[in-house]
C-alpha cells in the first residue's frame, strides 16, 4: 500500500512521511504546494491521498518563514485538486506528530502499527 502526503508548507508532511518509513509503510511526500500541476499528487500513485494542513499562525510557531498569509492562499489553490480527492484531511494545528501518525495509521487499519507507536 503506499501512502502520499501532500499539504501546506510546515504542515508535517515530511515528519509523517519519516514516521510512517520507520514503520515499514510506503509512504512518500508531495509537494504540492509548490507546483501548478493540478495533480502533482498523483505521480506516486497512491492507494491513499492524506493532505495536511495548517493556519499561519501554527506555521509560524513551528517554523520561521518569510512569508504570509497571501503565500498560504496560493497553497491552499494549489492543493485543492487533491483536497477534492483525499481520503483523510488532517488540519494539524492542535495535533501532535503523534497525533497525525496515529490518526493516518488508524486510517489505513494498521493497528499493529498503532500500538507499536504508543
Amino acid at each position: 500500500m503506499r501512502v502520499v502526503v501532500a499539504g501546506v508548507c510546515v504542515s508535517g508532511k515530511t515528519t509523517l512521511v519519516k514516521e510512517l518509513q520507520k514503520l515499514g509503510i510506503d509512504a512518500y511526500n508531495v509537494a504540492q504546494e509548490h507546483s501548478t500541476i493540478r495533480n502533482l499528487w498523483n505521480s506516486k500513485k497512491p492507494d491513499i491521498l492524506v493532505v495536511l494542513d495548517a493556519k499561519l499562525v501554527t506555521i509560524r510557531q513551528r517554523r520561521i518563514v518569510p512569508w504570509g498569509q497571501e503565500r498560504l492562499v496560493v497553497q491552499h489553490e494549489r492543493l485543492v485538486d487533491a483536497c477534492e480527492h483525499a481520503d483523510l484531511y488532517l488540519q494539524t494545528d492542535d495535533l501532535s506528530k503523534e497525533d497525525v501518525v496515529r490518526k493516518v495509521l488508524e486510517y489505513i487499519g494498521r493497528n499493529k502499527h498503532v500500538q507499536d507507536y504508543d
